[in-house]
């Protein structure tokens, strides 16, 4: 049985959501469900649409009305079985690192190794000498490095949203930090990738710091994302980061980074 996998994207026009059904069905146009429903109704092979819809909380009644035409097929030819999955969209970053429109389900993006936006915020503080950056223990939960030190709060950028206003959006999302963009410095854009089994999370960064000398007390953390806090100085935590009881996924030319910035 074939798979075929169409993106519904709450943000689309209903031009942009016939385009894409008619492209991934082969059509050289769809403009109506009753266009779709009848193409639909003459598949004669066995086949599995996946429709992946965006998670954003707007409505869009032409993806609603594509999801019944499906489940209807499903319905009324057996040659044809469907799935919604909701998920985050993610705009591409294209060859000359520079962001486009096109957008593309994050599972997908993660399992394609396409390069896509994210963000890192590092919170530092100086103590007598010494620099000092919090660190976040990623949640047992996270299926990526998971009871790992990491930087201080992360997240990708979705369709649509702007770097610095998503690294003000993951920092009170994760630590209960509220700050504003005005607080954050961009010290650089930082290529990273990584890879495990079926994943691979190809990100461009935007690498941001805040100055901040937070009380860990006071922090209300994410459960789902975050399980502690705590303070490390950089050239004692690039002492440890080799030892193998050190779990982390910490990378090392954002510290470099960060030391160039500072001193």
């Amino acid at each position: 049985m074939d798979d075929i996998e169409l993106y519904l994207n709450r943000l689309s026009s209903e031009k942009e959501i016939f385009a894409e059904c008619a492209d991934k069905l082969g059509a050289d146009s769809i403009n109506s469900c009753d266009e779709l429903s009848g193409l639909l109704m003459s598949v004669d092979e066995d086949v599995k649409y996946k429709l992946y819809v965006s998670n954003e909380k707007v409505g869009n009644s032409t993806v609603e009305q594509v999801k019944n035409v499906f489940s209807e097929a499903e319905k009324n030819n057996a040659c044809i079985s469907m799935e919604v999955i909701e998920d985050e969209f993610l705009n591409l970053i294209d060859s000359e690192a520079r962001l486009t429109s096109m957008a593309k389900p994050r599972s997908l993006v993660h399992r394609d190794g396409e390069l896509h936006p994210a963000v890192h915020i590092w919170i530092i503080k100086r103590k007598d000498m010494g620099i000092y950056v919090l660190l976040q223990k990623r949640s047992h939960e996270k299926r990526i490095c998971p009871d790992c030190y990491d930087v201080s709060a992360a997240g990708h950028v979705a369709q649509g949203e702007e770097f610095r206003s998503t690294a003000v959006r993951e920092t009170e999302e994760e630590l209960g930090l509220k700050i504003h963009g005005s607080d954050l410095e961009l010290i650089g854009l930082h290529k990273n990738e990584y890879k495990e089994k079926d994943i691979n999370d190809y990100e461009m960064r935007a690498i941001y710091l805040c100055r901040e000398n937070v009380d860990v007390d006071k922090l209300v953390l994410q459960s789902s994302e975050v399980s502690d806090v705590c303070w490390a100085e950089i050239d004692e935590l690039l002492a440890v980061m080799h030892d193998g009881d050190f779990k982390h996924c910490i990378d090392l030319e954002e510290l470099a980074m960060i030391k160039k910035a500072v001193f």
